[in-house]
């Protein structure tokens, strides 16, 4: 079961963050100059780290607060009305 939980979590951050601002934000301070790519991939990576654990945390302190099935309700719906406006924005 633990291998479910990682593997889900892998693939469905990986894809969120594909071609996300931070992705390309990260792409392009890899096109300086002389700029260190370990650098760069060791702050972008420390950044997702940061705001991964803040997720969690944040998400552990919620679910003491609010029932996490209406939490899941809640960001999926969230999810669905940020895609449908994204849809009619383009």
């Amino acid at each position: 079961m633990e291998i479910k939980v990682l593997f889900t979590v892998f693939i469905t951050v990986f894809l969120a963050e594909l071609g996300d601002k931070t992705q390309l934000a990260t792409l392009l301070f890899a096109t300086e100059k002389g700029a260190s790519k370990l650098l760069i991939f060791s702050g972008a990576s420390l950044a997702l780290i940061t705001t991964s654990a803040i997720g969690v945390f944040a998400g552990q302190l919620l679910a003491n607060i609010i029932n996490p099935a209406y939490l899941q309700k809640f960001a999926g719906a969230g999810f669905v009305i940020i895609g449908i406006l994204m849809f009619f924005k383009t």
